[in-house]
């Protein structure tokens, strides 16, 4: 079987939404896998009342640093795939991150890959409660429940990145598998699942994957959970057809690492 993994273009419009905005969103409940999908990052919505254009412009709305691009679409066809439920988060990173600790500096991130967020420049922690009270903590006590369902419970996090940030060079992988050196049991596999499938893969590139209260940490480290979190770059998943490539490819892959990894 041939697989595109062509890139297609970043397009994806702003999606501020009005009046009551649950914080996530759960499909397949009752599937039988003993995965759970996640998407930290599947919308780029805004809810009221904040300001829907968080003070930026359309088009940065529409950029990687209000939502992982095509992450929700191929979130969604691999969990279909692994017969696995899948949990979204259904506002912008931008508002509040739910891959972030609640103590993380970058929470609300008032500067990211050189766009100032004006309505996070002047959040007080008033705002901050608010936004966690209604946002990030629902979202995380929803992942939690879904992971405690079964005691068998293992974790695959879809995200991904962007091709090259302002002033950076160009990121060559087109996946990457990031992972905490306190649990390697999965992304050792898998990398070298990917790498043999002809994928050029990152080891923990472009970024490290240990990030202290990020959601693996929180749901899969602290309770000792199997996980594994898998990037793909953006370009490649941003249509439909790179999402429904990337998980035909990566749901084989991903079932061999968990059985090679023996837990």
């Amino acid at each position: 079987m041939t697989i595109d993994l062509k890139p297609s273009a970043e397009t994806a419009p702003p999606l501020p939404l009005p009046g009551p905005h649950p914080a996530y969103l759960v499909t397949g409940h009752a599937r039988q896998s003993r995965w759970l999908v996640t998407c930290d990052h599947a919308s780029n919505a805004v809810p009221e009342p904040i300001d829907p254009t968080l003070g930026i412009s359309p088009q940065d709305m529409a950029r990687h640093i209000a939502f992982d691009i095509g992450a929700k679409g191929l979130a969604h066809r691999l969990a279909h795939r692994l017969d696995a439920p899948v949990i979204e988060s259904t506002f912008s990173r931008l508002v509040i991150d739910p891959n972030r600790g609640e103590d993380d500096p970058t929470l609300l991130m008032k500067l990211y890959d050189g766009t100032i967020i004006p309505a996070n420049r002047h959040a007080d922690e008033a705002e901050k409660q608010r936004r966690l009270n209604a946002l990030h903590r629902p979202y995380h006590a929803a992942y939690e429940a879904l992971a405690a369902q079964r005691p068998d419970r293992a974790i695959c996090a879809i995200h991904s990145f962007t091709p090259q940030l302002k002033g950076r060079p160009p990121r060559p992988w087109q996946a990457a598998v990031l992972y905490s050196h306190r649990d390697t049991r999965l992304a050792l596999p898998l990398i070298e699942g990917l790498r043999a499938a002809g994928i050029l893969t990152g080891d923990n590139e472009p970024y490290s994957g240990h990030l202290d209260g990020d959601s693996i940490d929180r749901h899969a480290l602290q309770t000792s959970r199997p996980n594994v979190l898998i990037e793909v770059r953006n370009d490649l998943i941003a249509s439909e057809d790179g999402q429904i490539a990337w998980a035909d490819l990566l749901a084989p892959i991903i079932e061999t690492a968990l059985r090679r990894a023996g837990i």
